[in-house]
């Protein structure tokens, strides 16, 4: 098995899917969960729990209009399949018209430093599924490759400070940990940033190039 990182995407075979919610009366009549994976719609690793042995750790959030519920799942490995990232680019046509400048803003920004951005958070999940997870106070979530330096993330602050959304998200780690941009950028070059993995958060060195 690779590296299996927070955020990463899988789906569930529909027969697979019913199997697993047979064992989750507390999911009966909860919006769009039965249908699910019968959509073609994937679950997102979370981090995982102790008590959840060997299984994948996932989830899916409901949108706004269903609770926005966040539902945890411990899917058998043998019924989930990887499903590919979604890119910035890709998820852009699912962004609200006032998001757009903004987001063409970043993606030239990345183009510049030769890095893609993906989606997480509400813009995928609109994205994926169609449904209404976006609103006038959300965020964009983006998750941003190691290689990112120190000026990209000046560049993405500049960016954020004009923008009608707030610009939110991780650059992700080689072994898989997220570190929130933010952070990162601020930290002091001797300092440190907080981590989150899959099975665990620590503080690791912010050593972006300065």
């Amino acid at each position: 098995m690779t590296t299996l990182r927070r955020h990463d995407l899988f789906v569930v075979a529909p027969e697979a899917w019913d199997r697993l919610l047979a064992g989750r009366s507390d999911l009966d009549g909860v919006p769009h969960v039965a249908a699910w994976a019968a959509n073609g719609w994937p679950v997102i690793v979370r981090r995982r729990h102790p008590d959840e042995g060997d299984h994948l750790p996932a989830g899916l959030p409901l949108p706004p209009a269903a609770g926005k519920r966040r539902i945890g799942l411990a899917v058998p490995w043998a019924d989930a399949t990887p499903s590919p990232p979604v890119t910035l680019a890709a998820a852009r046509p699912s962004a609200p018209p006032a998001w757009h400048l903004a987001v063409d803003a970043v993606l030239a920004l990345a183009a510049e430093y030769g890095v893609v951005p993906q989606v997480f958070g509400g813009l995928l999940w609109q994205s994926l599924t169609g449904l209404a997870y976006l609103s006038t106070t959300s965020d964009l979530d983006l998750l941003w490759p190691a290689t990112v330096t120190h000026s990209l993330l000046d560049g993405l602050a500049a960016i954020e400070a004009g923008a009608p959304m707030r610009l939110d998200g991780e650059v992700v780690l080689p072994d898989g940990a997220g570190v929130n941009w933010r952070e990162l950028r601020d930290a002091p070059p001797s300092g440190s940033v907080l981590a989150k993995g899959l099975d665990r958060v620590a503080l690791v060195p912010a050593s972006l190039d300065r």
